[in-house]
């Protein structure tokens, strides 16, 4: 059980509790200690509150939480997770919920763990006020680095009609964002002493031709397909290595890219837009020779702004009195394998997403009580 009994429905003790466990995403800090602790505080709280929880390994010994509160013929999920980065350069103790302000500092209390708090405060107030469907959290594991909570969550046939993802997004309801393609490029060349250009090829400059190119297709192609909430995707160069000596034309050069898709667009459109290049590249120099690989793909997410969830949402906040915005997401996240699932899912809670990572994060205490105010009103209106 927890140190201090946190009474039912208070979203900042809540958050304040999780911020204070270290839940360090192992598979990206050696030695994190992993969402584990974290899931199991959770789970004694919302045991407590009244919900039915259970734990579920996503990985072994990284469980999701999955509890559910209610019953009835239509169904919401809040989804969060309880995973975070690393601590590395942060200007403030990463796990004291330090509150100054009006902020409670800590890694994870933007992304995503106020969100988190705020979403089971408002289902147990939901329910309370009387609801007839039923609420289910997921907080899941491994968001961070590849996902497999939610995944596994999926797998394991866990579902509801529409699905809240509270990442922070300032209060704005976010129905889309882009998706990802990471690419390698393997270019090669003909070793050779440096001072036979007579039969030397050299895989660097060849790369820098197919870097001129890609760089026409960003700068020509992708602004012209567009998305009324994205805009355009993008297309960016992430590492480059080749070469053997200073003497010695390199026979080989290796380019990884990162293209930022938006919806409409898929990994098989990304790798012939960039196999497209590449052959541009040969027709203007035969020598040349590259193989283009697929190294990791999430997709987009995209919710129409009519869909009865996104204008749920826009009732509920105009309900408690907030502005109603309607925006694009810059990060991926879990929304759009729960959309791929067939679960409408959008991104709103509360926090700013530009502090995610950072060395100084921080949530609003406020944002955490008008989030839980804000999603407690979608829940009854949803379950109604």
């Amino acid at each position: 059980m927890t140190e201090a009994r946190i009474a039912p429905g208070d979203a900042r003790a809540l958050a304040r509790a999780l911020v204070r466990v270290d839940s360090r995403n192992p598979s990206l800090v050696a030695g994190g200690a992993g969402e584990a602790a974290c899931a199991r505080l959770l789970h004694d709280v919302l045991r407590e509150w009244g919900f039915h929880t259970e734990l579920h390994d996503a990985a072994p010994g990284r469980p999701n939480l999955v509890a559910r509160i209610g019953a009835g013929p239509r169904s919401l999920m809040f989804n969060g997770h309880l995973d975070v980065v690393g601590v590395e350069g942060m200007v403030h103790p990463p796990f004291d919920a330090h509150e100054r302000d009006g902020r409670m500092y800590g890694r994870g209390s933007a992304d995503m763990k106020g969100g988190i708090a705020a979403m089971c405060a408002a289902a147990h107030r939901a329910h309370a006020q009387g609801i007839a469907g039923e609420i289910v959290i997921a907080a899941v594991a491994d968001e961070e680095y590849e996902s497999l909570g939610t995944r596994a969550l999926i797998a394991r046939g866990v579902r509801a009609d529409a699905a809240v993802v509270t990442e922070p997004t300032r209060l704005a309801i976010m129905p889309a964002h882009r998706g990802f393609v990471w690419i390698e490029v393997e270019v090669t060349g003909r070793a050779a002493h440096g001072s036979r250009w007579d039969i030397g090829v050299d895989a660097i400059r060849h790369a820098g031709l197919l870097l001129a190119e890609l760089d026409r297709v960003d700068a020509e192609v992708l602004p012209l397909r567009t998305h009324p909430l994205l805009g355009r995707g993008s297309l960016h160069a992430s590492l480059i290595e080749g070469g053997i000596g200073m003497s010695t034309y390199p026979d080989r050069c290796l380019l990884k890219l990162e293209r930022r898709s938006i919806p409409g667009e898929s990994a098989d459109d990304v790798l012939a837009e960039v196999r497209g290049a590449c052959e541009a590249v040969r027709s203007r120099r035969p020598s040349f020779q590259a193989d283009v690989r697929l190294l990791v793909t999430q997709g987009p997410s995209d919710v129409a702004v009519d869909a009865p969830l996104v204008q749920g949402l826009g009732a509920a906040l105009a309900s408690c009195g907030e502005p109603v915005a309607i925006q694009g997401m810059s990060a991926w996240t879990d929304a759009a394998l729960l959309n791929d699932a067939g679960i409408p899912a959008v991104c709103f809670g509360p926090g700013d997403i530009s502090l995610a990572h950072a060395a100084e994060e921080y949530i609003p205490l406020d944002e955490i009580d008008r989030a839980t105010a804000v999603l407690t009103e979608l829940a009854g209106r949803w379950c109604a």
